[in-house]
């Protein structure tokens, strides 16, 4: 779909402020998961047994902006309800609207740019949108199928484990045939938040609200409803780094670009897990006085090494009997280098980099525009090989290093 300069004006500012936000609220949501987390890990037994008498399972003492603070968790619930009771929810829904919008301004109203590589699969925009809402709505119905069903008895949270693990990979490697290797990634994590909102949904708060229901009635109190939320919110916590991955990895084109981007995907997010687990294993051996579990950080941290050393470019031969001085007296002047470098960013970028559509505000259709955008075409182009974007037009390695050649030379003058 093509825009006017105006429109693509707008759906930018769209979606610099969408992002923002979009971050914000994601801070906000992590930061109440990770501190739930760590809380209900740290809680001690009460000494106090007017406490324990009351229900008090675990508490916490802690220090924080010149105050004290004690949180209590009961087993069940309260014996009274307080007046103020503070529900967390609106973090998690804000933060999939929010996400949701940027996904449909930057990749569903882009499709034909941003969803679609035409040399990984062709099809129409209308489909690769349908299917990418598909994506988002199926992994949640597959999830919840599994946690409903394969989550009980004494081995349910590792059958639970394996069969989500199962699934996201498959989806990985999925989406890695069917989109653009940037929108493959960050529809996976997309999938993956979208199932952690539903958590929060469709579980834990109304989980919690039949509780409350229960005790404004003087009802008994199902424990299965703590039970589940539970189980979901500790799904969330192991998400949040694969997660965190998928939405920053459109920054870094040697993982999504590369040939078994699906793999990189799988590796790293699994990475992100292991160290996750660290974190959450942490707490608990930390209350108990035990040594912390570094095992897991350093599976994680071994992982993300392998997968470095994996993706590293091979080096580069020296051209055979050229010496250091020859090699600089032939080597060939950016000047004479800048017809050619003309020639590379007529054909393969200034279809989106003109005087009439100037995307990201930046045209390239005259010498002194591709001078003047120098750093931004290496950087882009060359180092991060980011643009064109999905490679659209084609543009080779050869033609990549000889814009680095070019703009090396650049450097290089007096």
């Amino acid at each position: 779909m093509e825009f006017s300069p105006l429109m693509a004006y707008a759906l930018d500012w769209a979606n610099l402020l969408l992002r923002w936000v979009h971050v914000i609220v994601a801070i906000a949501w992590i930061g109440s998961s990770f501190y739930f987390v760590w809380l209900d890990n740290s809680l001690t037994p009460p000494e106090d047994p007017k406490l324990r008498d009351k229900g008090v399972g675990g508490e916490l003492w802690a220090v924080h902006g010149g105050g004290f603070y004690n949180p209590q968790k009961y087993l069940g619930a309260p014996p009274q309800l307080p007046r103020n009771l503070h529900w967390f929810y609106w973090e998690s829904y804000s933060t999939w609207l929010t996400g949701f919008a940027l996904f449909t301004v930057l990749y569903l109203f882009n499709a034909g740019t941003f969803l679609i590589d035409q040399s990984v699969y062709a099809w129409k925009p209308v489909v690769a949108v349908h299917a990418a809402l598909g994506f988002l709505v199926g992994f949640w119905l597959v999830y919840d199928l599994i946690c409903r069903f394969l989550g009980k008895g004494p081995h349910g949270d590792k059958v639970v484990g394996a069969c989500v693990f199962a699934v996201v990979v498959f989806a990985s490697w999925l989406a890695c045939q069917l989109f653009a290797g940037r929108a493959a990634f960050l529809l996976v994590g997309a999938m993956m938040a979208t199932a952690m909102s539903a958590n929060v949904a469709m579980w834990i708060i109304p989980g919690q609200r039949k509780v409350v229901a229960a005790m404004k009635a003087g009802e008994p109190i199902d424990p299965v409803h703590g039970q589940r939320g539970k189980q979901r919110s500790v799904h969330n916590t192991y998400f949040t780094l694969p997660v965190l991955f998928a939405m920053l990895s459109n920054h870094y084109s040697w993982a999504y670009s590369h040939s078994h981007n699906w793999l990189v995907l799988v590796l790293i997010m699994l990475a992100g897990a292991l160290i996750r687990q660290f974190f959450v294993a942490r707490h608990k051996t930390e209350v108990a006085g035990r040594p912390a579990p570094w095992g897991w950080a350093a599976a994680g941290a071994a992982l993300l090494l392998g997968v470095a050393v994996w993706l590293a470019p091979a080096p580069q031969p020296a051209a055979a009997g050229a010496s250091a001085g020859s090699a600089a007296a032939s080597a060939p002047t950016a000047a004479s280098l800048l017809p050619q470098v003309q020639g590379i960013i007529t054909q393969r970028c200034v279809m989106c980099h003109n005087a009439q559509l100037a995307n990201k505000g930046v045209m390239l259709h005259e010498p002194a525009l591709i001078e003047q955008h120098a750093q931004g075409i290496y950087q882009q182009a060359v180092v991060l090989k980011a643009m064109p974007m999905n490679n659209a037009t084609g543009i080779t390695d050869a033609e990549r290093a000889l814009l680095g050649q070019w703009f090396q030379a650049r450097q290089a003058k007096p």
